[in-house]
C-alpha cells in the first residue's frame, strides 16, 4: 500500500486555473476585508460611548480576528475573498473548519504583527506554485479560485 503526503489541493501544473491571479486577488481581498473591519469598528464605536477611540487599533485587531475566524469557518473565505472569487482549502482540499480557521487566523495575526514574517509571507504568495502564504505553508492549506460546480 502506498501512502502519499502530497497536498490534495489541485496540482498547479495540471490545473493552473485554480491559481490564476491569486496573488492579486488576495491583495484586493485583503483591502476589502480591512475596509469592512474598519467600518464594523466605526459602527461599534458609539456603543463604547466613544471611548473606543482610545483603543481603536486594539478594537480593529479584536474585531478583525473575530471577522476572519467567523467568515473562514462559514464558507472558507472572508467576504473580500468571496468577492474576488477565491477560497481557502485545507490539506485535504476541504473547506476550513473552526479549528483550521482559528489556526489560520492566529498565523495571519502573528505575521501581521511581525514585519519580517509578513514580508516572507508576501514573497511566498508571489513565488510559490500554490500562492501560499507562510501560514498556508505551515497548515498545508492553499488559496484557490472557486470551483464552478457547487
Amino acid at each position: 500500500m502506498t501512502y502519499s503526503h502530497a497536498p490534495a489541493t489541485p496540482d498547479p501544473d495540471l490545473h493552473p486555473q485554480f491559481y490564476t491571479g491569486i496573488p492579486f486577488k488576495r491583495f484586493l481581498a485583503w483591502i476589502v476585508d480591512v475596509l469592512l473591519v474598519f467600518l464594523f469598528c466605526v459602527l461599534v464605536l458609539p456603543f463604547t460611548a466613544f471611548t473606543g477611540l482610545f483603543f481603536f487599533p486594539f478594537m480593529m485587531l479584536v474585531v478583525g480576528f473575530a471577522y476572519r475566524v467567523a467568515t473562514l469557518t462559514n464558507g472558507s473565505a472572508t467576504w473580500g475573498m468571496r468577492l474576488m472569487g477565491m477560497e481557502l482549502r485545507d490539506r485535504r482540499d476541504q473547506p476550513f473548519d473552526f479549528a483550521t480557521a482559528l489556526l489560520h487566523t492566529i498565523g495571519y495575526s502573528l505575521s501581521m504583527t511581525v514585519a519580517p514574517l509578513q514580508l516572507v509571507s508576501v514573497v511566498l504568495v508571489c513565488t510559490t506554485a500554490r500562492c501560499q502564504s507562510l501560514t498556508d505553508m505551515v497548515l498545508a492549506s492553499a488559496p484557490v479560485n472557486c470551483r464552478l460546480n457547487r
